[in-house]
Parts: structure tokens; sequence; C-alpha cells
């Protein structure tokens, strides 16, 4: 078995990778408005 496994997903595009604060009881984390628009544009880029 190989030692080195090749991640699942790409953690550097995902939508918490810039994080704009984090709620103070829950942890939930808040993303960057460029994030959100990221997001958004994806979302919208790949309805099927």
């Amino acid at each position: 078995m190989n030692s080195k496994r090749k991640p699942i997903e790409n953690h550097k595009t995902a939508a918490w990778a810039n994080i704009r604060t984090m709620k103070k009881n829950s942890c939930v984390t808040i993303p960057s408005e460029d994030e959100v628009i990221n997001a958004k544009e994806y979302v919208d880029e790949n309805k099927k």
C-alpha cells in the first residue's frame, strides 16, 4: 500500500480558504465577500 495518497479535494479553492471572521460560540467561519461571490459564480456556472 502506498503511504502517500493523493488528496480528494483541493483545499486552496475551498470556501473557507479566505476566512474573514469566525462566530464566537459556534466557531462557524464567515468567508470574505470575494469568496462568497466566487462560490455563487461557481454554482451558477455549474447548474444542470
